[in-house]
């Protein structure tokens, strides 16, 4: 069974399978989430915004919607493809998303988030999942959240992910909505004492698995985001620290080899090195010859014809 003690965080550009499959060759054990996918794209998209890579479970589809019969919809796809959870994002505050009403503003519409999660449990058997803020704008008393998680887990949500800033919803960037409103994790803290049936799972400027052991203290799981994007390779010790996995963990170097393999099976579907590369270019942060291995791939992996050579030519500026 999956847990979310440890989870990355669905990051739109940056959490596609690729990124999800070279993840998963780190850490067995964390749930990885796919970046937001709209109801809309998955119903009506002429590609197919579901497939992954099987390797990658445990994996949960993260939707952006608001309708719940269609949510109900992608609900079905999603366990039909295998994925093992499905979430609904209530926490990003982007213009486009709020045009579409979903995102961050369904925290006033817990009702409708409710009615949202019924529909989707009603046809599927995976747990369906809310991820949303601490609040919105002015709405940001500790009793709305409580209100929103209250009505939402009468609908049969258990696992709510809570990205411990507020959001606005105008005024600022969804980037400076990451960085911008202050932190309360105390008030996540207090969520899971009175909701203590509840999973509770934090989110936000967790940067350390240090930091991630002190959080699940006081909730039952970490979402880490950027920090697990920027520097990929610290989650290699979150199996043998969180989930008593004391197996043999892929060296940087092997992790490479691998996804060369992998690239390989990519190059002759007909896509290109940089599709992936740009997900590897932090994986030596902090060593000898990181920076190096970064301005490689990246004046390098655009080009025409560039292929496993290239990584392995980058991977030779690494100090072993």
């Amino acid at each position: 069974m999956y847990s979310h003690k440890i989870s990355i965080a669905p990051m739109l550009d940056w959490t596609d399978r690729h990124y999800r499959y070279m993840a998963r060759l780190i850490s067995k054990h964390q749930l990885l989430f796919t970046e937001m996918v709209t109801t809309g794209a998955i119903i009506h998209g002429k590609g197919d915004y579901l497939h992954y890579n099987e390797q990658e479970n445990p994996v949960a589809l993260q939707l952006g919607g608001s309708n719940p019969s269609d949510l109900a919809i992608c609900a079905k796809k999603a366990q039909d493809y295998g994925y093992d959870e499905v979430n609904i994002n209530v926490g990003c505050p982007s213009d486009r998303v709020q045009n579409g009403k979903f995102g961050a503003c369904l925290m006033a519409e817990p009702t409708l988030v409710a009615n949202a999660v019924d529909a989707m449990r009603s046809v599927v058997d995976i747990p369906v999942t809310v991820k949303h803020r601490i609040g919105i704008d002015d709405l940001d008393s500790y009793q709305f959240m409580t209100d929103f998680v209250g009505e939402v887990s009468e609908a049969g949500c258990d696992t709510f992910i809570v990205h411990a800033r507020k959001a606005w919803l105008s005024g600022l960037s969804p980037k400076q909505n990451r960085e911008v409103p202050p932190l309360d994790y105390a008030r996540v803290y207090k969520l899971k004492q009175d909701f203590s049936d509840l999973t509770i799972s934090i989110n936000g400027g967790i940067t350390s698995l240090e930091q991630a052991s002190e959080h699940l203290k006081h909730v039952d799981g970490v979402m880490i985001g950027r920090e697990a994007y920027a520097n990929p390779y610290i989650m290699a010790q979150t199996d043998s620290l969180f989930f008593g996995d004391n197996s043999d963990v892929l060296s940087r170097h092997q992790v490479v080899e691998v996804m060369m393999e992998y690239i390989e099976k990519h190059l002759q579907q007909g896509g290109k090195l940089n599709h992936i590369s740009r997900h590897m270019l932090t994986l030596f942060m902090g060593l000898p010859g990181a920076k190096q291995w970064r301005r490689y791939l990246s004046e390098n992996a655009h080009k025409p014809g560039a292929n496993t050579e290239t990584v392995a030519q980058a991977l030779a500026l690494i100090n072993r």
